[in-house]
């Protein structure tokens, strides 16, 4: 395994710069081959990819294959079938203002060397996913990624190394102070996936350079959904179980609260003990259930679940040596309590009472505290839900469903202020990893001095009627 430090960090950025400097990356057909590579690389080492996503998150094969393996190899296949009609240069009639020219192009540029900063929730996904996006803009990449899925990482490292040169695509492994190393160094963009404490730092390092940054963040008060008194209850509990469940809640867009109508909590409550009996049954012994990533996650999240020991509805169980918790239901939680106004990135799910009539005030508090990732509701007055998800600010989301608004072919995923800046997936993962340049074809032929002094005297007699009908 390669040392890196600041001299071998530096030599590998200043290789890719030089392969990207010689036009090889510009050409379409050359970009969708290494994403064929890419895409046909993943399937090559399936098994390898689910026994390190077991290793170090736990996970089953299906979940292993529906939320890293699956999810990228749909991505590849939507950026491949796209790419040549995203990347062709777009024409438009240059205006009247602009005579005689007629024709500008707005040509779509890479912007050279790019870092990705990946996460341990999702290792595959959220490195490999990104990489698309950077290849078919015409870029270089370097991936630097999570310390703590070890496995993943080893296995990354060794899957780009059989398949591209270095100076192309590079996987960096270490902590923050190699992170930070690469953060030196004058990359033309930066996509960080991570938390907004970080995301801070990031922006901070990138300033010093100017580079563009793409953040896609948790959000620091957490993932809202709301269950109307309407709703399908045995519905919203079946979903919210199962998205609880997944990844053992470590995912940037899963529930962090429910906030339920009081009116029906009683009874979701009970549909939501039956779902999670249903589909994981004894978590601590299933060997599906996925595991915290490390021992500090683990410890986060026991005593999180202590503190509210006296209002655990159902859970509340763990195995430190399995670094596996249960599902946890904490009912009731008050909205100001500080447990929903962080990310918890865990199997605990506060659920928030309220009156059903006052669901205005409650989207009120949550507008007024920093913007989700996601926001999900759960009622039968579609109207009403069209009305929140057109007005509310955040990432994206679902209406009587959960996390499928992000696999979503053609939409993009991203968020707003505390949970991110700028958006990915398909056409505009493209959009992110590329600069839209702008160039207008002149003429030497029938110039008018329209813009040329003098404006004054008899000029200005034919010029300002012209402009102002041209300028309109």
């Amino acid at each position: 395994m390669k040392s890196w430090n600041k001299e071998t960090i530096h030599s590998r950025v200043e290789s890719q710069r030089k392969l990207f400097l010689t036009g090889k990356t510009l050409d379409v057909n050359f970009r969708i081959r290494q994403l064929k590579k890419l895409r046909n690389t993943v399937a090559h080492y399936e098994k390898e990819l689910e026994a390190a996503l077991m290793e170090d998150l736990g996970r089953s094969e299906a979940e292993a294959y529906f939320c890293d393996i699956g999810t990228v190899i749909l991505e590849i296949n939507e950026i491949i079938k796209g790419l040549k009609k995203w990347a062709r240069p777009e024409n438009h009639f240059s205006g009247f203002h602009c005579f005689p020219s007629l024709l500008t192009k707005v040509y779509k540029m890479p912007y050279g060397v790019t870092l990705i900063i990946s996460p341990f929730n999702f290792p595959i996904l959220l490195s490999f996913g990104v990489l698309a996006a950077s290849i078919a803009g015409g870029n270089t990449a370097i991936i630097k990624t999570s310390s703590k899925s070890k496995a993943c990482t080893s296995l990354m490292q060794r899957m780009m190394a059989d398949t591209f040169p270095p100076e192309y695509v590079t996987v960096i492994d270490g902590g923050h102070d190699v992170a930070d190393l690469c953060l030196e160094e004058r990359f033309d963009k930066i996509f960080y996936t991570g938390s907004p404490k970080v995301a801070r730092h990031v922006m901070a390092k990138a300033a010093e350079h100017l580079t563009p940054v793409a953040l896609e963040l948790g959000g620091e008060t957490g993932n809202w959904c709301i269950v109307r008194a309407d709703a399908d209850l045995k519905d919203a509990a079946r979903k919210i179980a199962f998205f609880k469940i997944l990844n053992s809640g470590q995912i940037c867009i899963n529930i962090n609260q429910v906030a339920v109508a009081e009116e029906v909590a009683e009874p979701f409550l009970e549909e939501l003990k039956k779902a999670f009996e249903k589909q994981i049954g004894d978590a601590l012994t299933n060997p599906e259930y996925p595991k915290l990533i490390s021992a500090s996650a683990y410890e986060k999240c026991a005593a999180d679940a202590a503190r509210y020991q006296d209002r655990i509805v159902y859970g509340g169980r763990g195995d430190a040596s399995l670094r596996k918790f249960e599902p946890t239901v904490l009912y009731p939680v008050s909205r100001e309590e500080e447990i929903v106004q962080r990310e918890l990135f865990s199997p605990l799910l506060p659920v928030v009472p309220f009156k059903d009539h006052q669901v205005d005030e409650l989207l009120s508090l949550i507008a007024s505290r920093e913007h989700g990732l996601a926001l999900y509701l759960f009622t039968k007055d579609i109207r009403w839900a069209k009305k929140v998800m057109s007005s509310q600010q955040y990432g994206g989301g679902c209406v009587n469903e959960v996390c499928l608004q992000l696999m979503v072919k053609g939409a993009p995923f991203g968020g707003t202020g505390h949970s991110g800046m700028g958006a990915y997936h398909g056409e505009w993962g493209f959009r992110e990893f590329t600069h839209p340049s702008t160039v207008l074809f002149g003429s030497n032929h029938f110039n008018l001095p329209l813009r040329e002094h003098p404006y004054s005297g008899k000029a200005a007699a034919w010029k300002m009627p012209l402009l102002k009908l041209f300028e309109r």
